[in-house]
């Protein structure tokens, strides 16, 4: 098959798996997002937490990666990274950022804008003493964005370091950690028939969200 132009304005998809009416979305977003990620987690989908997390640098140029959710609460959702990493750089410049959900056998998205902070040292040891091993000997090893010679340059790496790590407990790096995005806006998104989908707004407005439906 030969990707055009053509073939790709003829791929369609109609969506009719469900409706979304602003009578059946709870008043509090988080409350509604939880709904719906438990609704996504019984669906048995792959990685319900996969999420896009999009910033961008001081000039206002965007930049977009998958990240993994970590956590949710009413103060918003958390994700952890590498603070040398171009995500993390761009948003101590920037402290703003956007998240996409996208759950194609539901037909649903969820948007996500807000602030973003830096969650304390306890929190993010917490979480990193829970991850595999490997993982957290990974998050020493890579110097996440940065340019290395080659793979081998990595795996080297990561073999000494699981080396010298046998029979010690591994010490969360000073440049790793977590964020949250408090949210500011949240947007529910139900696929529908000839391209008339339902989105249901929500922003935070002097201390309280505010709900309301937007054209598709």
């Amino acid at each position: 098959m030969q990707v055009t132009n053509e073939y790709l304005q003829n791929l369609r998809q109609e969506y009719k798996s469900a409706t979304l009416d602003e009578s059946d979305v709870d008043k509090n977003p988080i409350t509604q997002f939880k709904k719906w990620f438990d609704h996504a987690v019984e669906a048995q989908i792959y990685e319900p937490n996969v999420m896009t997390l999009a910033t961008a640098d001081k000039s206002g140029r965007p930049d977009a990666r998958i990240v993994l959710l970590k956590g949710v609460d009413d103060d918003g959702f958390r994700f952890y990274t590498n603070y040398l990493s171009a995500k993390g750089k761009e948003l101590k410049r920037n402290p703003y950022a956007a998240l996409v959900f996208f759950w194609p056998e539901l037909e649903r998205q969820v948007r996500v804008e807000g602030t973003v902070e830096k969650l304390d040292k306890e929190t993010s040891e917490a979480y990193f003493n829970t991850r595999p091993v490997a993982s957290q000997i990974g998050a020493i090893a890579s110097p996440q964005s940065q340019v290395i010679p080659d793979r081998s340059f990595l795996e080297e790496k990561f073999e000494d370091l699981k080396a010298k790590s046998e029979d010690k407990a591994i010490v969360k790096p000073a440049h790793w950690g977590g964020y949250i995005v408090k949210p500011t806006r949240i947007e529910f998104w139900q696929g529908r028939r000839s391209r008339l989908h339902d989105r249901v707004n929500f922003e935070w407005i002097k201390n309280e969200w505010v709900r309301n439906r937007l054209a598709p």
